[in-house]
């Protein structure tokens, strides 16, 4: 016994040779499972920082990624644990191990944990494309990204989607993504604000205005910042033009 759960190891098509960890029950649609990775100083040289972007990248909306502090196993990391299960995973060390764990709490096989991989590795892509100005590439690599039907992440991809398409005055599409992350992460404050810029382009300024206040209500920490600022002052310059 360890904490009052048996550990047992868990068998092919799952396979987390050598390490052992206590059985995960899948996601049902109406749970809300948290990993928690250790990113204190013994784990984050071995990597847990790598692993802490990867699980945040790959997880659907249901279960919430954050760092942790030291969980007592140094030496055996990165290590992380699930909640509410409290189930301890050693060594999880790759991508692939992280992906692993992924598919096991998410109730999925190893193909669709590739997949999600796959599809966070175009994300990568698009958001160097993005940062370069390469707007057409950005698009293509994040719409295949949505093509492989990963089994997390994806309100991230249409979210990212939705800024290229604004970007190339594709206001209506735009719209679309930022709805569809919205309607995906409903609690993802950044699928509003993109929300908010599509409409404010297509000069629906109340509706812009109503998406901007969710987002502040989803994290009101985003009032200090200065872009977030700025889209409020422009919104309430065309307010003041339009009612005029």
């Amino acid at each position: 016994m360890n904490g009052g759960a048996w550990l047992i190891h868990i068998p092919n098509p799952h396979p987390f040779p050598p390490l052992r960890i206590k059985s995960i029950s899948a996601v049902s649609s109406n749970d809300t499972k948290e990993i928690r990775i250790c990113t204190n100083r013994t784990c984050r040289r071995q990597g847990s920082s790598e692993i802490l972007q990867v699980l945040t990248g790959i997880a659907p909306p249901t279960i919430s990624v954050n760092s942790c502090g030291c969980l007592g196993r140094c030496g055996a990391g990165p290590n992380l644990v699930v909640l509410p299960s409290e189930t301890f995973v050693n060594h999880c060390a790759t991508a692939a191990r992280a992906a692993e764990v992924m598919s096991i709490v998410c109730g999925v096989d190893s193909v669709s944990c590739k997949k999600s991989l796959e599809a966070l590795s175009l994300r990568k892509k698009a958001e160097v494309e993005i940062e370069n100005g390469g707007f057409d590439t950005a698009e293509m690599l994040l719409s295949q990204a949505i093509d492989l039907n990963p089994i997390g992440g994806v309100h991230y991809i249409y979210k990212a989607r939705s800024v290229v398409r604004l970007a190339m005055n594709k206001t209506t599409a735009a719209l679309e993504d930022a709805v569809e992350a919205s309607t995906l992460a409903p609690a993802y404050p950044e699928a509003y604000v993109c929300k908010g810029d599509a409409l404010m382009a297509m000069e629906q300024y109340e509706a812009a205005g109503e998406s901007y206040s969710i987002a502040l209500d989803l994290d009101p920490s985003v009032r200090r910042s200065k872009s977030f600022k700025a889209r409020i002052a422009k919104l309430q310059e065309k307010l003041a033009t339009t009612n005029c």
